[in-house]
């Protein structure tokens, strides 16, 4: 009997000990993970006459296609509205966004990772101003940019991670509206750490 009892106490400690090792190996990134993160925000604010509301709503998700590679898209929707009583803007905007990341240490609770991304944003622009005889006038801009960043990820559980990341190497061109239009073309390169974006992830 003594035997016996010996026997089932090693067995459920070693299943817990087990058990205990895939939980703390859990926290971290392995391949066919997916992690989703994103943004939705809501904000109005007025002063006198002049009001401001702006809804953005942009989620992210990523798949790990192997254990330090992950690809993923991005897609947004956005919409500011300024009114001033008689006078009013509109700008509405859709993005869509394509990125990949190397993760350098994957399966441990802290991670650091390159992204390489590639955007497309493309906004409506509305005013409609009063001058006597009410008029309204209307034109899309289009943008495609890519990015180089850094960044990285620290699990607070098994599913859970903060992310942090700045931006390393950026170009972009606007069209302006088109029709002969100068496009803007930007250039940027080095990171400002003062500038540092912060965000949730949950895995999968």
């Amino acid at each position: 009997m003594k035997k016996i009892i010996l026997t089932v106490a090693a067995i459920f400690a070693f299943g817990f000990a087990n058990a205990q090792d895939k939980k703390e190996s859990s926290e971290g990134f392995s391949k066919g993970d997916v992690f989703v993160s994103g943004a939705l925000t809501l904000g109005s604010s007025k002063t006198g006459d002049f009001k401001v509301n702006a809804f953005e709503i942009a989620p992210k998700v990523g798949f790990f296609v192997t254990e330090n590679i992950a690809v993923g898209a991005s897609l947004g929707f956005s919409s500011l509205k300024l009114d001033d009583g008689n006078d009013d803007a509109t700008n509405s905007g859709t993005s869509f966004g394509a990125f990949g990341r190397y993760y350098f240490t994957p399966a441990s609770k802290f991670s650091l990772f390159a992204e390489l991304g590639l955007d497309y944003t493309s906004n409506d622009e509305e005013f409609d101003i009063e001058t006597g005889n009410a008029y309204m006038t209307s034109f899309e801009t289009k943008e495609i940019g890519f990015g180089l960043g850094a960044g990285l990820n620290y699990f607070v559980s098994s599913n859970f991670s903060i992310e942090a990341g700045v931006a390393v190497l950026g170009y972009s061109t606007n069209d302006n509206g088109g029709g002969g239009a100068e496009k803007t073309n930007n250039f940027s390169f080095g990171g400002d750490w003062r500038a540092v974006s912060f965000g949730v992830n949950y895995k999968f």
